[in-house]
């Protein structure tokens, strides 16, 4: 068997994330755990969002609020992903067009005071957008996970966890470390 040795790009890989993660704000992930955290007790809804890989730790930030913060929790997180709809997101791609997957079922679901979720790598997928636009319009909160300069969807979110980097994997692996520390410290977990 042919043998490559990748270790100086794996160390390589490995020191940008440590990189990142040492420079990610302590600050904005308190904020936006407050605003998660009060929301719940106020019991709110929080649509979430994301293309690609972004829609996979979208849904995957569901099933760990949803289950794994609320499970024990008398007042429970209430998290619907829009990307795991995929019956409803073709027909909108179909009918109307795929920069309104997201913005036509909160128009049919999005209440004042419910929060809008984010997660786009380079800030400007046009179909979160669009939905960033209607929920601030709408009076609903928004939240955004954005990585490289933050593109549109910095600008638009009312809170917004800036992950720093022009590399995408990177971007995506903080995306979820943040949601993995967020349900590690909401759900109180000592290590399970």
């Amino acid at each position: 068997m042919r043998m490559t040795n990748y270790k100086e790009q794996i160390k390589e890989y490995i020191e940008m994330e440590k990189a990142v993660l040492d420079s990610l704000s302590g600050e904005e992930i308190n904020e936006v755990m407050n605003v998660l955290e009060n929301a719940r007790l106020k019991g709110k809804r929080v649509f979430i969002c994301g293309n690609g890989g972004s829609a996979s730790t979208a849904s995957h930030m569901e099933c760990d609020f949803n289950k794994g913060i609320s499970y024990e929790q008398a007042i429970k997180y209430d998290i619907e992903c829009l990307s795991d709809n995929v019956a409803m997101m073709m027909a909108i791609a179909n009918d109307i067009g795929y920069e309104d997957i997201f913005v036509v079922p909160l128009k049919n679901k999005l209440k004042v005071g419910d929060i809008l979720i984010g997660i786009s790598g380079s800030g400007n997928s046009e179909n979160v957008v669009r939905a960033f636009e209607y929920a601030n319009g709408f009076g609903a909160d928004t939240i955004a996970l954005t990585g490289y300069g933050g593109g549109r969807l910095k600008e638009l979110a009312k809170y917004n966890i800036h992950v720093n980097v022009d590399n995408m994997q990177i971007v995506e692996d903080v995306h979820l470390i943040l949601n993995h520390m967020m349900m590690f410290i909401l759900s109180g977990m000592k290590g399970c």
